[in-house]
């Protein structure tokens, strides 16, 4: 019989990137928004948004992150290491 390891699950059910657990419930969650008429609502307001308040949002997100993305200020001249 083999270990929990072996079979690529554990106790902790973390699945690591491929995570399809989240996935199935993000795809589900996203087709009820959209049958939920809502869409046109959220993209007009999103839309109407003031960009410095949107900026502010996201640096304060960024700087919650535990790192910052290298793909974000990646410099694709110099190439990589």
């Amino acid at each position: 019989m083999q270990s929990d390891e072996k079979k690529g699950t554990s106790s902790s059910e973390n699945q690591g990137e491929g995570d399809r657990k989240s996935a199935e419930r993000y795809n589900e969650q996203t087709r009820e928004f959209v049958k939920s008429g809502k869409v046109e609502d959220a993209a007009e307001e999103a839309a109407g948004q003031d960009p410095q308040k949107a900026e502010r949002s996201e640096k304060a997100g960024r700087e919650r992150a535990r790192e910052v993305d290298p793909a974000v200020h990646r410099d694709y001249k110099k190439g990589e290491k």
